[in-house]
């Protein structure tokens, strides 16, 4: 009968002088996979250098690891497995790092090179960069749709505000400019600067400069000579004084949107039609 205890008394039931302690095994952590990716991989120096030979720097580099805590020294040494100098095993074999011509491909076999020099190199974006191809795919994509659109904005832009983009482009000299003319430049303008035209076409203050530019023009507001007071012209009348160290336009532009600049805007449009 004693062979036969139950489960609860190979525990240790209440009342028993001894009680053996139930041992968790701890469970097997499994380490964790490298998210690399095995291919070949083409590193450039930056601004266009390219020397017969460039050699990177492969000696007293460092890395700071965030999850150790602390700075953690890094090289190539060809006979080992990692580029964590305590991580690394028996003797350091370092070779030197060397650009041909402002590149250096690195086969897909060496991927202990590739990590140091795309993961941790203190020198990587600002020596030199991988080339990733997919990346730059997707930059010159964004690069044709803003020029698209830049193209289609032209296409479909009114005359005066044309006139006002070109103004802030090429100055005055776009008032003797025929339809055509300012049409084709603006067309040039929007692709040979797609971001900035698409800019000026967003931005009202630019339409409000060129309205005070042609009435300025016209003679219906006079600008004193030292580009400080805007007046009529009709009888010299004040309009509004132009703060310190601001461009007369601009602040006319922006004198535009308050109550009694809005009602002599009004007053010139209707002059200007």
């Amino acid at each position: 009968m004693a062979k036969k205890q139950t489960k609860a008394s190979c525990q240790g039931d209440p009342g028993d002088e001894h009680v053996d302690p139930v041992v968790t095994q701890p469970k097997e952590v499994e380490p964790k996979k490298q998210d690399w990716e095995f291919k070949d991989r083409i590193y450039f120096l930056k601004d266009g250098l390219a020397p017969i030979t460039y050699t990177v720097r492969n000696r007293g580099n460092f890395w700071f690891d965030e999850e150790k805590g602390y700075q953690r020294e890094v090289k190539w040494c060809p006979n080992q497995k990692t580029v964590f100098v305590d991580e690394m095993v028996g003797p350091q074999q370092m070779e030197h790092i060397i650009f041909h011509d402002g590149e250096l491909r690195v086969d897909k076999t060496n991927p202990q090179l590739q990590q140091l020099l795309s993961l941790y190199h203190p020198m990587r974006e600002s020596l030199y960069y991988e080339w990733k191809p997919v990346e730059v795919a997707q930059d010159e994509v964004n690069d044709i749709e803003v020029e698209l659109e830049a193209l289609q904005t032209a296409m479909e832009m009114e005359i005066d505000m044309a006139e006002a983009i070109m103004r802030v482009e090429i100055g005055s000299k776009v008032s003797q400019m025929s339809s055509k003319e300012l049409k084709r430049d603006l067309l040039l303008y929007a692709k040979k600067n797609p971001s900035l035209f698409l800019d000026l076409a967003n931005d009202d203050n630019v339409q409000l400069r060129n309205f005070g530019i042609r009435a300025v023009e016209l003679g219906l507001v006079g600008l004193s000579p030292d580009q400080r007071t805007f007046t009529w012209t009709s009888n010299g009348r004040k309009l509004m004084n132009v703060p310190f160290d601001e461009h007369p336009y601009t602040a006319l532009a922006h004198w535009f949107k308050t109550d009694e600049g809005m009602e002599i805007y009004t007053t010139i449009e209707k002059q200007l039609k």
